[in-house]
């Protein structure tokens, strides 16, 4: 056999035994929705004001091992909001604030996981609230929890970027800019649900 047509059939092995070989992706999870949480803390005239959405979904791919392979989705349904009792709740659907009549969802997606050593990691993305879009990481930890995983993390948002609280609540002396965002998410292999 000539050099020229050997060197020629080694590199189409070569290229066909890479286009059969099993893609390398994270593994999809299972979010247990009734383990999970995703609650906010703002400042009201100086005083700590909890909150949390009691309607949001997740779809999680991770690969502890090649964390750059990890994916996160993120979809929160706004009027889901539960801002402390019913006249808060009203009032920060409206228009001013989430006006989630017409924005009714806000959504994050992972453009990027790396590691950060140990059970620590950084996840980057879009996070859209109310039609805005800023890129924001989040720090995390992933802990085994049984056959769960549990992905726990918080991150700072800055209200006024998203359009929360227009008009005359646009004022950091009454309702502070700084938000944080906390998550406590608990999944499991998709096979293993």
């Amino acid at each position: 056999m000539k050099p020229e047509l050997a060197a020629a059939m080694r590199k189409t092995l070569a290229l066909l035994a890479l286009s059969l070989a099993p893609a390398v992706h994270a593994a999809p999870l299972a979010v247990d929705a009734t383990k999970s949480e995703l609650v906010f803390i703002s400042k009201q005239m100086g005083v700590p004001v909890d909150g949390r959405f009691r309607k949001f979904t997740v779809k999680l791919d991770f690969d502890a091992k090649k964390p750059e392979t990890s994916k996160a989705n993120l979809e929160i349904d706004i009027a889901s909001i539960d801002a402390g009792g019913p006249d808060a709740d009203g009032e920060v659907v409206r228009k001013p604030w989430l006006n989630a009549a017409q924005f009714p969802k806000a959504t994050f997606t992972s453009t990027a996981v790396k590691s950060l050593g140990g059970n620590r990691y950084e996840v980057t993305g879009p996070l859209t609230i109310k039609g805005k879009t800023k890129v924001v990481t989040a720090p995390l930890t992933v802990k085994p929890q049984g056959a769960q995983q549990l992905f726990e993390g918080a991150f700072q948002i800055n209200r006024s970027d998203f359009g929360i609280g227009d008009g005359p609540w646009n004022d950091p002396e009454t309702v502070a800019f700084e938000v944080q965002i906390r998550f406590r998410i608990v999944a499991q292999p998709a096979a293993a649900k």
